[in-house]
């Protein structure tokens, strides 16, 4: 049965057929958003091609319209702009989510892109600009980070964090000029808390395959000075998707930023044990300075384990993430962070299950 969905697009999207971006699409057709645009590089048009159809029935297929292009040419590397000059509203999630990503990548994508994605919403002249940016643009702040806090003076962890800093500072910028975005901040975004669905393997992913790649009667694991004092935030992928396709579509939360993280994490020490537990592994921590573990970590990789000594900056970072501005937004909704203890079975039954997934970022 087709629908009556406009013949013109009402929705560009960048970042399809992502991890976030894919599942935010499913949203937005099912609260009757679309078309929806998703501007797609051509060498990921047959993903996209398949997302598409696992998203809608082939007679429903105009609801989602792939237009090939790269967000690291001006102008999108479209042809010119005429076919969607319908679209009022763009979600820019396209970036390089990788923590080892060089700064060259990073800045050709995290932040050239982004100002070409605010140069085109500024030439169709949307009525909305949705961005989704991170927690981690708060590098190595020292202390609490809350959505009020931007330019504090940080160090950052790698290029990811920088370039996605710098590239939220553009996005602020024309915020203050008059563009009517709304920004979201997701902290580490993990699988599906009910399927424990992801795309790729990486961030907490490779603690976990460390452990599996072990005997479950003893596991070994490293630990690091101020392991015990960090807090590992960590959300699922359904939170964020629900919290941003609900946010997005009210009038009040133009000009503001969200926080998407858990408001209670766990510390790096609980967290190991959780992980370690629903996977049924017996662990023993051992305790050893942090560039000794990096040069582990990097021998590991190279012999084939999974493994990213970038990752071993999480388990000494410094920064907490408060949430004030989401919590009021979302106080009386159904969208709530679920605690990582409740779905953490299903992120190892997953893992479990498709061993073959990877930690490639799409680039």
């Amino acid at each position: 049965m087709t629908t009556d969905a406009p013949l013109d697009p009402q929705i560009l999207l960048t970042g399809f057929p992502g991890f976030l971006g894919s599942q935010l699409v499913e949203r937005l057709l099912d609260r009757g958003s679309g078309p929806v645009a998703c501007l797609v590089q051509p060498k990921y048009r047959d993903l996209a091609e398949r997302r598409a159809s696992e998203l809608v029935e082939a007679d429903d297929r105009a609801r989602i319209r792939l237009y090939e292009g790269d967000i690291t040419d001006p102008g999108l590397g479209l042809d010119g702009l005429d076919d969607l000059s319908s679209v009022t509203e763009l979600y820019h999630l396209a970036a390089v989510y990788d923590l080892a990503v060089s700064r060259e990548v990073g800045e050709a994508v995290n932040v050239r892109g982004t100002e070409h994605v605010l140069d085109v919403a500024e030439e169709l002249d949307v009525d909305r600009f949705q961005y989704v940016s991170t927690c981690y643009v708060s590098g190595r702040h020292e202390g609490v980070f809350t959505e009020d806090h931007l330019q504090e003076g940080q160090t950052f962890n790698n290029h990811y964090e920088e370039t996605k800093y710098r590239a939220e500072l553009l996005v602020q910028r024309r915020m203050a000029e008059g563009l009517p975005a709304t920004i979201y901040r997701p902290a580490i975004v993990v699988g599906d808390s009910e399927t424990g669905a992801t795309q790729k393997y990486d961030g907490p992913y490779y603690l976990l395959r460390l452990l599996l790649a072990q005997s479950s009667a003893l596991s070994v694991l490293a630990t690091v000075p101020g392991a015990a004092e960090t807090e590992l935030n960590v959300v699922p992928r359904d939170f964020v998707v629900d919290a941003i396709a609900h946010l997005s579509r009210r009038d009040d939360t133009v000009g503001e930023v969200y926080q998407l993280c858990d408001p209670s994490p766990l510390s790096v020490p609980r967290f190991v044990d959780a992980v370690a537990e629903a996977a049924g592994h017996r662990t023993l921590s051992v305790p050893l300075p942090k560039p000794t573990v990096k040069r582990l970590l990097r021998l590991l990789r190279a012999r084939g384990v999974p493994a990213e000594p970038a990752t071993l900056d999480y388990f000494d970072h410094p920064t907490r993430y408060a949430c004030p501005n989401t919590r009021r937004a979302l106080a009386g909704t159904e969208v709530t962070c679920p605690p990582f203890e409740s779905y953490v079975d299903h992120l190892v039954a997953f893992v479990r299950e498709h061993p073959t997934i990877r930690d490639d970022a799409m680039v």
